[in-house]
């Protein structure tokens, strides 16, 4: 028998039609639970935990804790790689995910920050203007962010920041992708309806932004560079 890479073992995994659905769906980016895979697969929740099992053991995907739930995403850019490789033959229709309320999906508050499409949004654009990195633990604010946050107000000295996490990056119940939670989530949270930006809809977990707060939050999501005249990337969804 010749020597080689172990190809065989990994495009079995793959080949199952069921695990292949799995894999297809956690390619939209978005972590989903073992019985969300199940129904997507349309097999028992049993059989998908074996089945996430044995992707993760082949290092296709990765388990990720919020809370008492489990999701599942793919590993990495390598896995991702592989993967899109072979969509091109293939697609699938996801199914919709989390609260149907429109109003929830677009902006709510998870506990005491900013969640739906707005709270990826603020996510992502603090990352891309170099306010957070990635970190051992999580996003880490950096000194570009220190300075950043402390023209919205915020004083990093409070009591407030002395227990960690400062940032925690949270799963977003709708939108499958982190948003930001810990002391600077409320922080900034609190900093938006201070100023106006935008209100809870009384006891209603729903978040709503007023014309002039929206303005004023895509200015704030906008990278450095594209503020100073240079290129951006692409930008942070807002909300509507």
């Amino acid at each position: 028998m010749t020597n080689g890479p172990d190809i065989a073992s990994i495009a079995a995994l793959i080949a199952d039609p069921a695990r292949a659905l799995m894999l297809n769906a956690l390619m939209a980016g978005r972590a989903l639970s073992a019985g969300e895979l199940a129904g997507i697969a349309g097999i028992a929740p049993s059989t998908a935990s074996s089945h996430l099992a044995r992707l993760s053991a082949g290092g296709l995907v990765a388990m990720r804790q919020q809370g008492r739930h489990r999701y599942f995403e793919i590993s990495g850019s390598a896995a991702v790689e592989l993967l899109e490789s072979l969509m091109r033959f293939s697609t699938v229709t996801l199914p919709r995910l989390g609260p149907r309320d429109a109003d929830l999906r677009e902006a709510r508050l998870c506990y005491n920050h900013l969640a739906g499409r707005a709270g990826v949004a603020l996510y992502d654009g603090l990352i891309a203007r170099g306010a957070l990195c990635p970190g051992h633990d999580g996003p880490e604010l950096t000194e570009t962010g220190r300075a950043f946050v402390q023209t919205l107000g915020i004083d990093l000295s409070a009591k407030t920041f002395k227990r960690p996490p400062i940032c925690r990056s949270c799963l977003d119940w709708s939108e499958r992708r982190s948003h930001l939670g810990g002391a600077l989530g409320r922080a900034l949270w609190e900093a938006i309806a201070t100023k106006r930006w935008a209100r809870q809809c009384g006891d209603s977990r729903v978040v709503r932004f007023t014309p002039e707060g929206q303005r004023r939050f895509a200015q704030l999501l906008a990278p450095k560079t594209s503020m100073q005249g240079g290129k951006s990337g692409q930008k942070p969804r807002l909300p509507a």
